[in-house]
């Protein structure tokens, strides 16, 4: 397995692949703490500007990602905001948590599709496999973030991943 992302769905759900060349606890770490995700979380272009983490199982990560990137043309400017409520951490093996499109607030959008994501890490011949599955309320809620563009999204977003692990190393 190479270092490029897999994706495939399977009926209402997700699911991304991914190994990275560090170890298992340190990727873990990356998604767990907020020093690190400011490094890393969001596409190319975007980085976040608010980056609140309360990691443990009913805790919160209420972040922004904003475009800084003019070449992106009307996206330049934009602020995303999202939220996640974990329901599950198994350090270093897995994180569950449902995942919103929100405003500055926390207070969840009604009008975008949220999901449960179940993040896996796993050691993979000295590396770490990722397995992210996001389970939607319906094929048509996936086909929405589908539509915009999640996939390419989350694609530049382990790329930038990969770069900090790298850099950390």
């Amino acid at each position: 397995m190479s270092n490029k992302m897999i994706s495939k769905v399977e009926g209402q759900e997700l699911i991304l692949e991914r190994v990275f060349d560090a170890p298992r606890e340190l990727v873990f770490r990356a998604f767990s703490e907020a020093e690190h995700l400011k490094n890393w979380w969001g596409p190319r272009g975007w980085t976040l500007t608010v980056c609140n983490v309360d990691f443990r199982p009913g805790g919160i990560w209420h972040f922004c990602m904003k475009c800084v990137d003019q070449n992106q043309g009307d996206f330049y400017g934009t602020e995303s905001w999202g939220k996640a409520v974990y329901q599950e951490i198994v350090e270093p093996e897995k994180i569950v948590y449902v995942d919103y499109f929100s405003d500055a607030e926390g207070n969840v959008s009604e009008e975008m599709p949220s999901c449960k994501v179940t993040m896996s890490f796993m050691e993979h011949e000295g590396k770490t496999k990722l397995v992210c599955r996001a389970q939607y309320a319906s094929a048509d809620t996936l086909k929405t973030v589908l539509d915009m563009g999640v996939v390419q999204g989350i694609t530049e977003t382990w790329d930038r991943l990969a770069e900090h692990l790298q850099s950390l190393q």
